[in-house]
């Protein structure tokens, strides 16, 4: 009441008639409604769309809009370049987890196994333990004549210091009966190893020289230069990880006992990152392939740089033609008595194994031949003596040397040399001449194998 008399008594005033106004009246709900209006003492009516504060306004709001706009990842085109990252990298990540669950479902599989085998063994144990043995009947050479050979003796039994109860006339040498039995042994000199240029003969059981401490090196390569240079020696051995993306650190033992302690003398950063298990060191240079790339690149230990690189023709790359294992092994060098090769497929060949004799210096294709090999139909492959090998399995335990190609006459045979995964998960197999061994990669660990070569046919 008290407002309202007020309200009355401002327009009770001549001076504030223009400026004050007051109404009542019902609204919509019926109840009674006042309403007091004062006119602005600066502005003669509302500001037009058009006008300075409106357009003010517009543009602070439209340099809100592009902030805001950029704050996810700058440009839409380096948004669009961030996220095919992004995306590279989860469906990278991805495909490892996959990998890594299949081997622990393997794993968990062949625990299993063994499990029942030693369940089974056990039972077995058990069972002869509690059977009792058969008797044992004595075996008496048969008495010349038929008769009961103890019979002498059970007639004669033996006294203390009579010894002719064990004595038997018709065993005497001088009877006519006797024969001697005479062991003759003929020495004869076992063959010589063959030291030449040969054919693969067998396979010795792998040797462990070293697991690998992380996930990175579930597969890897390693391996020593057959004909090294200063400032490096033949014992000087070499280790990359190449589990990752960015695969480029070269880490260098002085010999087979720091790597199996785990010491190294010398750390190299590639110039490039490389890709798969197929890297082989040769003359003082590293060779490899560039990551998601058909490039090849000779890397100079000495002077730690590039020295050579150029395209193989028409190969396939990043997990067009791998091995069966995967891991991107497109391209596979090999090194043998005859120099490098570069082991793989093209789109021409169908899949089917390709052999390029590849100039060291260079890394120009001297010479190809293509097999009708498929190349995902075997875990991996090696040369020896300008022979191409192949291995049937990467898992199985007890897997075979399956095939040969001979370059020299450009024909292709079917074996079955027995070969042991001792680990289950061979990534990694190359030959070296020097040594006349295979050094492989097969589940964290380093290992090599022992050959057995023999003479050619016609050599």
């Amino acid at each position: 009441m008290f407002l309202l008399l007020c309200l009355v008594g401002l327009l009770a005033r001549g001076d504030a008639q223009d400026r004050a106004a007051l109404w009542r009246g019902n609204d919509r709900s019926g109840r009674c409604q006042y309403t007091f209006t004062v006119a602005s003492p600066t502005e003669a009516s509302c500001p037009q769309t058009g006008s300075p504060e409106v357009e003010g306004l517009k543009a602070r709001l439209s340099l809100l809009e592009t902030l805001v706009s950029r704050l996810p990842g700058g440009t839409p085109q380096d948004g669009g370049r961030s996220q095919s990252r992004l995306q590279e990298e989860l469906t990278r990540a991805m495909g490892e987890r996959n990998l890594l669950q299949g081997e622990k479902e393997r794993l968990e599989r062949e625990l299993g196994g063994l499990q029942r085998r030693l369940e089974e063994t056990q039972r077995e144990m058990e069972r002869l333990r509690n059977k009792p043995c058969p008797p044992q009947t004595p075996m008496v050479p048969p008495r010349p004549g038929g008769s009961n050979p103890m019979s002498h003796l059970l007639a004669h039994p033996n006294r203390q210091g009579d010894s002719s109860g064990l004595r038997d006339s018709t065993w005497q040498s001088g009877h006519a009966g006797f024969q001697e039995v005479k062991a003759e042994v003929t020495e004869v000199p076992a063959p010589e190893a063959y030291t030449g240029c040969g054919v693969l003969v067998s396979v010795a059981e792998p040797v462990t020289h070293r697991k690998a401490e992380s996930i990175a090196g579930k597969y890897g390569v390693w391996m020593q230069d057959p004909e090294a240079v200063a400032p490096y020696g033949q014992e000087m051995v070499w280790r990359i990880d190449t589990i990752g993306s960015d695969v480029k650190q070269m880490f260098g033992y002085e010999d087979m006992d720091q790597l199996s302690r785990g010491f190294p003398s010398k750390v190299l950063l590639l110039p490039e990152p490389m890709e798969s298990t197929g890297a082989a060191l040769y003359r003082g240079s590293l060779y490899y392939q560039r990551r998601r790339s058909r490039t090849l690149i000779r890397f100079d230990l000495a002077s730690e740089s590039v020295a050579a690189r150029r395209d193989l023709p028409h190969a396939g790359f990043h997990g067009q033609f791998p091995y069966s294992w995967g891991g991107y092994t497109d391209i596979d060098l090999s090194v043998d008595e005859q120099g490098l090769w570069a082991i793989y497929s093209t789109s021409k060949a169908k899949g089917a194994i390709v052999l390029s004799q590849l100039d060291p210096h260079s890394l120009e294709v001297k010479k190809s031949w293509e097999t009708n090999f498929r190349k995902n139909s075997v875990a991996n492959a090696f040369m020896i003596c300008g022979r191409l090998y192949t291995v049937a399995s990467y898992t199985a335990p007890n897997t075979t040397v399956n095939y040969m190609y001979d370059t020299e006459t450009s024909q292709g045979t079917a074996l079955a040399i027995p070969f042991r995964n001792k680990y289950r998960y061979n990534s990694m197999i190359d030959y070296n001449p020097a040594q006349k061994k295979l050094y492989a990669w097969d589940n964290f660990h380093m290992i090599s194998y022992g050959l057995r070569l023999g003479r050619p046919v016609g050599a």
